[in-house]
């Protein structure tokens, strides 16, 4: 089970499918957004039931569950000094429109009754249990090298 927790009250819980912890960077645009929700939906994180196969079925083909959590600590930089630096983070009003858009997008291309979301911006108590695990990080933008 995974559950969100805001001042003791369950704001979102699944039974099976995936936790999607969603960091909005200063610099994500709508095609960001779009790019993430078609990740989301049809990677390939799931086995194939009937042989065992790995990697071979996504959320969307099992009609699994997802629970989405707004985590602006995914932006924090920690190469300087022993302090994170979030300032590649987008400020809360934008991030918070472009995380309500992000939803909005998630539930036009998938069952709304399949997503879960907490509270934008709110201190969290965030239950996950990694089956597995397979933990992945998803990013929108091409990786640039120095």
């Amino acid at each position: 089970m995974l559950l969100n927790l805001v001042d003791n009250q369950v704001v979102g819980s699944i039974q099976k499918g995936i936790c999607v912890l969603l960091g909005i960077a200063t610099d994500d645009t709508e095609k960001d957004v779009d790019y993430m929700v078609n990740k989301i939906l049809n990677l390939r994180v799931f086995d194939e039931e009937s042989t065992g196969a790995m990697w071979k079925k996504s959320t969307k083909d099992l009609g699994l569950e997802i629970l989405c959590v707004s985590q602006f600590t995914l932006q924090g930089k920690t190469i300087k000094g022993n302090k994170p630096d979030f300032h590649a983070a987008m400020k809360t009003g934008p991030a918070k429109v472009m995380y309500e858009q992000f939803l909005q997008k998630l539930d036009q291309a998938y069952d709304p009754s399949k997503i879960q979301d907490g509270v934008f911006g709110a201190m969290m108590l965030v239950d996950i249990a990694n089956d597995g695990p397979v933990t992945l990080e998803l990013d929108s933008r091409k990786f640039t090298y120095n």
